[in-house]
């Protein structure tokens, strides 16, 4: 059976929705999902995409319908939550460190905890270290992993493969070349996976 190729952005609150809630949805759901950390920022920048910048009216909206979901999924969370994220490719390049070695799941987790229910910026290197005790990671020597040139380019290079998959946003799934944008389409990709079709 096919899996679900799991696309999220460190730095994308609707993720947030998504990572709190995956694991148990999967053991509920007899899925397998694999977690891809990318640069959505790229991807927004190529396209001249600014979400939020300069559009209160659509912030304050973004923020309930956080809430409201985080309700319904029983998920805590203190917001509005600090946003945007500083520096959103060093906590994509620690996530995608951590899915090479195996505590990448935890780590985001952890951040995401750390973001949205203490208030601390997620792009900050006080948030990112934590995380990373959090998940018995050395900080100083998994931020000097994280900032060499190879996981640099292989951020590069998954942000690279999310694009021309059709990766547009954060959080996406994507099964068979089919792109689902949000957190609202898991369940539409697990049907997708399932029969091939949305039902």
């Amino acid at each position: 059976m096919p899996e679900i190729d799991f696309w999220f952005s460190i730095g994308s609150t609707y993720s947030f929705l998504t990572i709190m809630r995956l694991e148990e949805w999967c053991d509920k759901n007899d899925a397998t999902v694999t977690w891809r950390p990318f640069n959505v920022r790229t991807v927004m920048s190529e396209q001249q995409n600014i979400p939020f910048a300069g559009k209160p009216v659509k912030s304050a909206y973004m923020w309930r319908d956080i809430e409201r979901r985080a309700a319904k999924y029983h998920i805590h969370a203190k917001l509005p939550a600090p946003y945007p994220i500083s520096d959103l490719a060093l906590a994509n390049q620690v996530a995608l460190l951590g899915m090479q070695d195996g505590w990448g799941k935890s780590f985001t987790e952890n951040l995401y905890r750390i973001w949205f229910e203490d208030g601390i910026e997620a792009g900050s290197e006080n948030a990112v270290s934590e995380a990373l005790h959090r998940c018995q990671q050395d900080p100083r020597l998994t931020l000097s992993r994280a900032r060499s040139p190879d996981i640099t380019a292989a951020l590069e290079a998954e942000t690279d493969v999310a694009i021309q998959l059709g990766v547009f946003g954060a959080p996406s799934f994507v099964v068979r070349g089919e792109v689902f944008w949000g957190d609202d389409r898991l369940d539409d990709a697990l049907s997708w996976v399932r029969v091939g079709h949305v039902v």
